[in-house]
């Protein structure tokens, strides 16, 4: 069983999945903002780990969740949010990038197996990620989401509380 991983570089992440393509291993990969981790986060990436031998974790930096979540977010820096990912069990490897979306990075890693949570479809317009791993003949996978479990339901319950 896995016991947590490490925050890498985009660069050492490529040579390392040069190596693991050689030792045979199937890699996954997921992205996301990853503020303010939760059980709904935890879940699915233990959901995720389990259908690969490596889980590669991409965070959006800083500026990237900007653009996406607006001017209030992150609440956690990139770094740290980097680092509480690779303290993770079901975690191998954490990389930040600076797009809005996974795209680019996905075509570079080209992971066996690359996951979202159900609540997105495979609309390339809402994931365009999945056209890139569609195209090298990957695996698209749509895991289920946890109701009730995401970083804007916990903000919102926070702000109710006067928190």
């Amino acid at each position: 069983m896995p016991h947590g991983g490490r925050v890498v570089a985009e660069a050492e992440l490529l040579l390392e999945r040069e190596r693991l393509r050689a030792e045979g291993k199937r890699v996954g990969f997921t992205n996301g903002c990853f503020d303010l981790l939760h059980v709904g986060h935890v879940r699915y990436l233990r959901d995720t780990r389990a259908l690969v031998d490596v889980l590669v974790v991409g965070v959006n930096t800083d500026s990237s969740v900007r653009e996406l979540k607006g001017p209030e977010r992150p609440v956690v820096s990139e770094e740290e949010r980097a680092e509480v990912l690779a303290a993770l069990r079901s975690v191998d490897y954490v990389v930040l990038f600076p797009d809005r979306t996974a795209e680019r990075l996905v075509g570079l890693l080209r992971p066996d197996v690359y996951v979202k949570g159900g609540d997105y479809t495979l609309d390339p317009d809402r994931l365009p990620e999945a056209a890139v791993v569609q195209s090298y003949g990957g695996e698209v996978r749509l895991m289920p989401v946890h109701p009730g479990r995401s970083t804007t339901a916990l903000l919102e319950r926070m702000k109710g509380s006067g928190l």
